[in-house]
């Protein structure tokens, strides 16, 4: 064991070996010493055990293979082929490449984010999309924050943080991912949430009657987008609770959740409320968010009546939920395709993906077919499959989008072996996210786009299911 112990390299041999030299010059020499050290220690107990001990370059070599892995980031590209297009777990919407552009410059730049160009003196960060905001959506004015959680928090706390009641309907009191309930968000505004009606009737005459109590600061309307109550059901649309919010005079607030700003049928989809269309039915606030159906970065927008828009800019807390210039550049490039309706598919990742055909997608399902067979071997049978694609994100959560896909079953085995495959295809230098149901491995090709890149990826696939 003395003679085993002897045999392995000093820091300073590892470090002069010509794989340590790389090493220094790939990683500097404090990283360096530090990896080699690691794997000094891993050899000290491979000698222990009797184990075969590695060379002065075997040890840079493995010290270079940890700290690759160490210097690769956890924020890795995946392919997509869950069937959830707007994913929350991988990332959401894509951006155009107008805004990746737009955001790029902003970095590489200093900008005009708070400097008036025309005048030399401070701006607003809020001009940069006001008015682009106000033309798609026929809002007076509009300022935009983090994520529109935030923006509901904001508005809340702004009009009704001292104790004001906000009155909304039961049916209509959503919990979304991620802990956003809207009791706790009220609770946590300052406001006093007053419950009316059933949890799937609410009637105007239940809104006037809480309009009646003292001390009602604002209307809340909820749009239920990640659930649907139907058969015995009622609720009072926009145009009327407007008009009955404006009676008592309050304000109207419609928060409107993943947001759209154009009709989604014109793509075959079904029709989602616009921002558009609920400033016009008469609500004095609409918020909404910017990395779903809108399809650019996250950010919570608020548009409505100047008045009140200038008492949410007010708020202190709106510095601390102020979006960056990153953002900025690239929301007001993805807001400039909208001026341009009948090329938005085209050019807006998250509706060219929605708006896929399933011919087209089994078209690219069957010329992948045979290639991926070849890939995974033979432990598993590749089947072209129909497939039911999701919008995600919580819009509209009842339904599908025909597509279609690969179905990967094992020739012998159980779930476990599909558990394997999905591990190793998640190894993979970009991993490949499908998921597991009805006894077989589902990658939904909805969301894939380049498939030679798909392919020379899955090419790594058989050393991985070794």
């Amino acid at each position: 064991m003395n003679t085993a112990f002897r045999s392995i390299p000093s820091v300073d041999a590892v470090l002069r070996s010509g794989t340590g030299a790389v090493l220094v010059e790939r990683f500097g020499r404090v990283e360096a010493t530090a990896a080699i050290r690691r794997q000094l220690d891993a050899q000290r107990e491979a000698a222990r055990k009797g184990e075969a001990l590695a060379d002065a370059d075997g040890v840079a070599a493995a010290a270079m293979a940890d700290l690759g892995a160490s210097a690769m980031s956890s924020l890795r590209p995946v392919f997509n082929l869950t069937g959830t297009v707007l994913h929350t777990n991988l990332g959401r919407a894509l951006l155009a490449e107008a805004a990746i552009e737009a955001a790029a410059g902003a970095m590489r730049n200093a900008v005009a984010l708070e400097f008036n160009l025309d005048s030399g003196k401070r701006g607003e960060r809020d001009d940069h999309l006001r008015r682009l905001i106000c033309e798609l959506t026929g809002a007076e004015d509009a300022t935009l924050v983090n994520n529109n959680a935030a923006a509901v928090l904001l508005v809340l706390n702004t009009l009704a943080g001292n104790g004001g009641g906000a009155i909304v309907s039961r049916g209509e009191l959503i919990e979304i991912g991620g802990a956003f309930r809207m009791p706790d968000i009220m609770a946590r505004a300052g406001a006093r949430l007053i419950e009316v009606g059933t949890t799937n009737r609410t009637h105007e005459k239940d809104y006037r009657g809480a309009l009646a109590e003292e001390g009602v600061s604002l209307v809340l309307k909820v749009h239920t987008s990640n659930y649907r109550i139907e058969g015995f059901t009622k609720e009072v649309h926009a145009p009327e609770l407007s008009q009955i919010a404006h009676e008592a005079g309050v304000p109207l607030v419609n928060d409107l959740g993943s947001g759209t700003l154009v009709d989604l049928a014109k793509w075959g989809l079904r029709r989602e409320p616009t921002v558009r269309e609920a400033v016009a039915e008469g609500a004095d606030i609409v918020t909404f968010s910017g990395d779903k159906l809108l399809g650019g970065l996250q950010a919570g927008f608020i548009v409505g009546r100047k008045e009140l828009i200038a008492r949410i800019n007010k708020n202190p807390m709106k510095r601390a939920l102020r979006v960056d210039k990153l953002r900025l550049a690239a929301l007001e490039a993805t807001l400039k395709l909208y001026r341009d309706p009948d090329r938005l598919a085209e050019k807006l990742p998250t509706l060219r993906l929605l708006s896929r055909q399933r011919e087209d997608i089994t078209a690219q399902a069957l010329a992948l077919s045979p290639k991926v067979q070849s890939a995974v071997g033979s432990d598993f049978a590749v089947q072209v499959i129909d497939c039911a694609s999701q919008i995600g994100s919580g819009a509209l959560p009842l339904d599908t989008l025909p597509s279609a896909g690969l179905g990967f079953r094992p020739v012998s085995g159980s779930g476990s072996t599909l558990d394997r495959l999905a591990a190793a295809l998640r190894a993979l230098p970009v991993p490949v996210i499908g998921r597991i149901a009805d006894g077989m491995l589902v990658l939904d090709l909805r969301c894939l786009e380049d498939a030679e890149a798909f392919l020379a990826n899955l090419s790594r696939l058989r050393h991985g299911l070794a």
